[in-house]
Parts: C-alpha cells; sequence; structure tokens
C-alpha cells in the first residue's frame, strides 16, 4: 500500500521533513518513491513552511496512495483532499489500574465523609441528649487502714 507520508531530516531539535510517496512497509526515513513536497515546521504559519507539488500528488491519489493525517491536513489546505477530524474517544481514558485506583481512592474518601458525619451526628446528639443523673451511692464510712509498724526482720 502506497502513502504520502513525513520522513524526517534535519538535525537535532531542528526538524524539516520531505513529503515523500513511499511504500508503507518502507521505514520512515528510508526508501521512497518520490518526493512531492517539504514542510519545515521551524517557519511560522505561511506559504512557504509547506511546498507541494499538487499535481504529482494528485496523481499519486488517483493512484490509491493514502495521506497520513498530518500530509491530509496539508492536502487539504491546498484544496487536493477533504481532511476532517477522526474521533477517539477512548484516547484520554485512563487505563484499567488507573480507573480501580481512582475508584479505591473515592470510596476511601467517601469512607471518611461518612465516618466524619456519623461522628458530628454523635456529638450532636450527645450535645443534645440531657446529662443522665447519676444517684451517689450510698456514703460507705471511712475506714482506717492500720499500717504496720515497721520491725526488724529476726535473723
Amino acid at each position: 500500500m502506497l502513502k504520502i507520508r513525513l520522513s524526517r531530516g534535519g538535525s537535532k531539535k531542528r526538524p524539516y521533513y520531505t513529503i515523500v510517496v513511499a511504500e508503507s512497509t518502507a521505514p520512515r526515513d528510508g526508501k521512497f518513491i518520490e518526493k512531492v513536497g517539504t514542510y519545515n515546521p521551524m517557519l511560522p504559519k505561511d506559504a512557504v513552511r509547506v511546498t507541494l507539488k499538487s499535481e504529482r500528488i494528485a496523481e499519486w491519489l488517483k493512484k490509491g496512495a493514502q495521506p497520513t493525517d498530518r500530509v491530509a491536513r496539508f492536502l487539504s489546505q491546498e484544496g487536493l483532499v477533504t481532511w476532517t477530524a477522526s474521533n477517539n474517544p477512548k484516547k484520554g481514558t485512563p487505563g484499567k489500574k488507573a480507573q480501580e485506583r481512582a475508584a479505591e481512592r473515592a470510596q476511601r474518601e467517601q469512607d471518611r465523609l461518612d465516618a466524619e458525619a456519623a461522628a458530628r451526628e454523635e456529638a450532636a446528639a450527645a450535645a443534645a441528649a440531657p446529662a443522665p443523673v447519676v444517684e451517689e451511692a450510698a456514703a460507705e464510712p471511712e475506714v482506717e487502714v492500720a499500717v504496720a509498724d515497721e520491725t526488724p526482720a529476726s535473723e
């Protein structure tokens, strides 16, 4: 299957891309069939940032070459292709384990809030209830405890 895609060039942190027609199984920067344009992301957005050979691209599209998403955006600006944004609703959702951790965290938080609410209700009930009347038991007479005289132990 033929693809119209970007092939990276340039140096480290200074990218420069050529738009090429290549077999989909070929390496990104490897063998290609034809160079059909350039893309320099370091330039501001203007006409020079992307250059395309529109006639050649139109021929390759008729032959069945499929543009990648980024190249399709460039081609839609030239009017060669109608590009619509793809919809991937699952892209931003967290994974299974992350969802489990979030559920655990939410459950712990809910338990903590429930415990605090129960403690507040209990404190309010204790404050609202009259203090229980405790009758003092009959006073027992104080008993003197006889302290034994300290005598030396017999040896």
